[in-house]
């Protein structure tokens, strides 16, 4: 895919970057403890089969005996436990080849984010990642209350790219892709599964392949 014309390599992070799920799942546990609402717990398999959907539709699909109101306080109370979680966490939880691959790229391409996340998980991720001097911009959620797609086509327009690829992990990334109109990467190591796609990542590493043939 060399010389592709593809103007911008746009990244999901969970299942895609890393794997939060585990140390997460400890996180919001102690939100719901502390929360005093009657809200079942969860752990990292069922946080693997939410992540990559915006942060209300998770609320509601973990608890939906909670109200609006309440579901919208207690993903408040968890994303609070999530950042302070991660930014003590010491482990690695990026995915093999992500960072070393993301830096070699980055001489010759344009790396940017895309996430249905809360606001300033993406900040959180480069700053734990050290991959912040490799991305040139990002998008989320959070920040706009707007779709994946939607947030695909506000930075592919701030940041004039005709061309873009995206690599995510689940259904709703290649949902997202069709829907803004661009080309879709499966990082199949990830949470979900795809059927339509350019490439399939079985390692982040592949990207280098891809993007040298």
């Amino acid at each position: 895919m060399k010389n592709s014309g593809f103007n911008g390599i746009i990244l999901d992070i969970d299942g895609t970057i890393w794997n939060t799920t585990g140390i997460v799942a400890v996180a919001w546990n102690k939100a719901i403890e502390m929360s005093g609402l009657k809200a079942k717990k969860v752990n990292a398999q069922v946080l693997q089969q939410e992540f990559g959907k915006t942060m209300d539709t998770i609320a509601s699909d973990l608890w939906p005996e909670l109200s609006k109101a309440e579901q919208s306080k207690l993903m408040s109370y968890c994303c609070t436990e999530e950042q302070i979680a991660i930014r003590e966490n010491t482990f690695d939880i990026t995915y093999p080849g992500v960072i070393e691959t993301i830096k070699e790229l980055s001489s010759s391409e344009n790396f940017y984010i895309v996430s249905n996340c809360q606001n300033g998980y993406i900040e959180l991720t480069m700053e734990k990642t050290g991959l912040s001097p490799f991305i040139k911009d990002y998008e989320c959620f959070g920040r706009t209350g707007k779709s994946k797609a939607e947030n695909i086509q506000i930075l592919m327009a701030r940041n004039r790219m005709n061309s873009a690829v995206y690599i995510g992990d689940t259904k709703g990334d290649e949902d997202a892709c069709r829907q803004a109109g661009i080309p879709f990467i499966w990082a199949s190591y990830g949470f979900g599964k795809a059927s339509k796609y350019i490439e399939k990542l079985e390692n982040f590493c592949d990207l280098k392949k891809i993007f040298s043939e």
